[in-house]
C-alpha cells in the first residue's frame, strides 16, 4: 500500500487521540468508586437481611404481648362479672363459694399473665434496641452507597465530556487520511491492543518495541517515502519519523 507521507504522519496523531480515548474509556470502567460501591451494596443487602430479622423479633413480641393483653384483659373481664355477682346477694351460699374460689383462681392466673406478659416487655426493650441499632448501621451504609454513587457518576460524567472532546478532535484528523489506510489501521487497531500505527524510532518499532535489523532494516531503508511500512513482527504500520534512524 502506498500513501503519502503525511498522511501516514497523522495516523500517529489519530493514534495518539485514539490512545487517550482508550484510556479514558478503561479509566471509567477502573474507577476505585465502582469496587467500593460492590462493596458497599453487598454489606447493604446483608445489613437489610439483618434489619429484616431485627424487626421480625420485635414484631413477633409485639404479637405475643398482644395476646397476654387480651387474654388479661379476658380473665380481668371475668373476675369482675364474677364479684359483681357475689356483691349482688342473688346467690346462694354454694354459688358464692365457687365463685369466690373461682375469682381467687381468676387473680393467681391474672398475676401470671401479667408477669409473662412483663417478661415479654423486657425482652421487646431488648430486641428493639437491637433493631434501633441495626438501623443506624443500615442507614449509614444507605448513605454512604448515595454517597459513592454521587460520586462516581460524577467522575463519569467528567470523563465523558474528556471523550466527547477528544472525539471532536479525533473526527477531522480521521477524515484527513485516505480511507484505504484508515480502514488498515482501524483493522489493525482492533486486532492488535488498540495500536494499528506506531512511530519508527532509532530503527525499534513504537509498538512491540523490536529493532529493524537485517533485510528489514534494508528494506525500510529502500522503500520509497509513500511505502507504507508493516512491523515483520508485530505486523503494525510502521511510520517513519526523522527519528526513525534509517
Amino acid at each position: 500500500m502506498k500513501a503519502p507521507a503525511a498522511d501516514q504522519l497523522r495516523l500517529l496523531d489519530l493514534q495518539a487521540v485514539d490512545l487517550s480515548i482508550d484510556q479514558l474509556a478503561h479509566k471509567k470502567r477502573t474507577l476505585p468508586e465502582h469496587a467500593e460501591i460492590e462493596k458497599t451494596a453487598a454489606s447493604l443487602a446483608e445489613l437489610r437481611n439483618e434489619l429484616d430479622g431485627a424487626e421480625s423479633v420485635v414484631e413477633g413480641l409485639d404479637t405475643k404481648i398482644r395476646g397476654l393483653e387480651n387474654e388479661v384483659e379476658q380473665v380481668r373481664a371475668k373476675a369482675e362479672r364474677d364479684t359483681q355477682r357475689m356483691q349482688s346477694g342473688a346467690v346462694g351460699a354454694k354459688e358464692l363459694e365457687r365463685l369466690q374460689h373461682e375469682v381467687d383462681s381468676l387473680g393467681t392466673r391474672q398475676a401470671a399473665l401479667e408477669d409473662d406478659e412483663l417478661v415479654l416487655m423486657e425482652e421487646r426493650e431488648t430486641a428493639d434496641t437491637v433493631r434501633s441499632a441495626v438501623q443506624e448501621r443500615f442507614d449509614a451504609a444507605t448513605e454512604g452507597l448515595a454517597t459513592l454513587e454521587l460520586r462516581r457518576d460524577t467522575l463519569e460524567n467528567e470523563i465523558d465530556a474528556d471523550v466527547a472532546a477528544r472525539t471532536a478532535e479525533r473526527e477531522p484528523i480521521a477524515a484527513s487520511i485516505p480511507e484505504d489506510l484508515r480502514a488498515l489501521y482501524e483493522k489493525l487497531r482492533a486486532s492488535s491492543g488498540g495500536i494499528g500505527a506506531a512511530a519508527l524510532r532509532a530503527r525499534r518499532c513504537g509498538g512491540c518495541r523490536i529493532e529493524l535489523y537485517g533485510t528489514a532494516l534494508q528494506e525500510a531503508r529502500a522503500a520509497d517515502e509513500d511505502e507504507v511500512l508493516r512491523c515483520e513482527e508485530c505486523r503494525r504500520i510502521l511510520v517513519r519519523t526523522a527519528e526513525s534512524g534509517l
